[in-house]
C-alpha cells in the first residue's frame, strides 16, 4: 500500500495538472482534501457553497480552493477556479488514486480466454470463451464474465459483478459490487392464461467513463441493444429495462426504475426513487425530481416534479379527496360558463 506522502503535491504541481490560479505560496505541499471546519496542516479545503463563506476566517487548512469573489476572505494559500466543487473532485482523485491491492491472475480464477499481462484478476473470477479484456482492467473476487463479452482499458469491476454474454463495457468504467449487466429483459407474450417468454437477443452496450452503482441491473435488449452512453453515472439499486437508451453524461440516482424502450437525451437527471414508464422519449437536459412518476414523453427541457408534498396523514387525506373531485368540479364550471355565456347572448 502506498504511503500518504507518495500522493502529495505542491500547489504549483496541482495547478499544472488541473489548472486554476495559485495565490500565495505555490510550494505549499498538500497531502489530502478536508472540510473547511476540520482541515489542518497539509490539508486543502474547498468553498463551493456561499453559506459557508464565514468559515474561511477560522479555517486552518494549508490552502483553500475557491472562486475569485471569495479569494480575499482567506489569508493563506489559495487556488482560484470557476468551479471549486469540480476542482475538489478532480484533486481528491489525484490524491487518492484507485489501487487494486493485487496483480496478476489469482490461482482460483477460471479463465477460458487469454487476458493481458497488465490485467488484475481476483479470486474465483470466471471468464468465459471469446472474452476481450483491455489493458489494466481490474476484476475483483467472484465476478463472472460471460462468453463474448468485452471490457475496455482501465475499467474496474468490484466483487461479484456479473456481465452476461456478448455485452460491452467501455474504457475507464467503474462497476460496483453485485451489479448485473445483460440479464434478460422482462419480455413475455400473453397466450390465454399463459406467458410465452420472448428471447432477449440484444446486448448491453456501455460507453466510456461510465459508473454503475452496487446491485444495479441493466437488462439486455429484446431485439436492439440497451445502450448506456459515455459519461453516465448510475447510483445503487437502479433498474434499466430492455432497449433503453441513456444519453451521454446523464445521472440517475438510487432506486430509480426505467421501463423498457425509453430513450433519454444527453445530460438528463433523475432523482432517487423516480419511476419512468416504458416507450417514452425524454429530451436532453431534462431533470426529473426524486420520487416522481413519469408516464408521458417530455419534449421540452426543464425540471419536472410529480411528488405530492408531504403533510400530516389527516391533511393528506383531505387534499386527496379534493383532488378526486376535480374532474366533477371542472365539469360543473364548464356548465356554469355555458349558462353565463347564454345569458350574455340573450341579454
Amino acid at each position: 500500500m502506498a504511503s500518504r506522502d507518495e500522493f502529495s503535491f505542491t500547489l504549483a504541481e496541482i495547478a499544472a495538472q488541473l489548472g486554476g490560479d495559485v495565490l500565495g505560496d505555490a510550494q505549499t505541499r498538500i497531502v489530502r482534501v478536508a472540510a473547511l471546519a476540520s482541515a489542518g496542516e497539509g490539508d486543502i479545503a474547498f468553498l463551493s457553497n456561499p453559506k459557508f463563506r464565514d468559515q474561511l476566517a477560522s479555517c486552518k487548512a494549508s490552502a483553500v480552493i475557491l472562486r475569485a469573489d471569495a479569494a480575499a476572505d482567506f489569508s493563506g494559500a489559495r487556488i482560484v477556479t470557476a468551479n471549486p466543487y469540480a476542482y475538489y473532485a478532480r484533486l481528491a482523485t489525484l490524491l487518492n488514486p484507485y489501487e487494486s491491492g493485487f496483480s496478476g491472475v489469482h490461482p482460483s480464477a477460471a479463465l477460458e480466454s487469454p487476458v493481458p499481462a497488465s490485467a488484475a484478476i481476483g479470486p474465483h473470477v470466471s471468464i468465459g470463451k471469446g472474452v476481450r479484456l483491455g489493458e489494466g482492467v481490474v476484476i475483483n473476487a467472484g465476478c463472472v464474465i460471460g462468453d463474448g463479452a468485452a471490457i475496455g482499458d482501465g475499467s474496474v469491476l468490484y466483487p461479484r459483478v456479473t456481465v452476461y454474454h456478448d455485452c460491452r463495457i467501455g474504457q475507464r468504467c467503474i462497476i460496483h459490487a453485485g451489479a448485473v449487466i445483460g440479464s434478460d429483459g422482462f419480455g413475455f407474450a400473453p397466450d390465454g392464461q399463459e406467458w410465452v417468454k420472448i428471447p432477449q437477443i440484444g446486448r448491453v452496450l456501455i460507453g466510456n467513463d461510465v459508473e454503475i452503482g452496487a446491485n444495479t441491473t441493466i437488462d439486455r435488449g429484446a431485439l436492439d441493444d440497451t445502450i448506456i452512453q459515455d459519461g453516465c453515472k448510475l447510483d445503487n439499486l437502479v433498474h434499466i429495462g430492455h432497449n433503453c437508451v441513456i444519453g451521454r453524461n446523464s445521472a440517475i440516482a438510487g432506486c430509480v426504475g426505467i421501463a423498457g424502450s425509453t430513450v433519454f437525451g444527453e445530460h438528463c437527471i433523475v432523482g432517487g426513487a423516480g419511476m419512468i414508464s416504458g416507450h417514452l422519449n425524454i429530451v436532453a437536459g431534462t431533470t426529473i425530481s426524486g420520487g416522481s412518476t413519469l408516464m408521458k414523453s417530455i419534449a421540452k427541457p426543464g425540471v419536472y416534479t410529480s411528488v405530492f408534498p408531504i403533510d400530516t396523514h389527516e391533511e393528506w387525506l383531505r387534499n386527496a379527496s379534493h383532488l378526486r373531485r376535480l374532474s366533477k368540479l371542472a365539469d360543473r364550471i364548464a356548465d356554469l360558463e355555458k349558462i353565463l355565456k347564454q345569458k350574455d347572448i340573450e341579454g
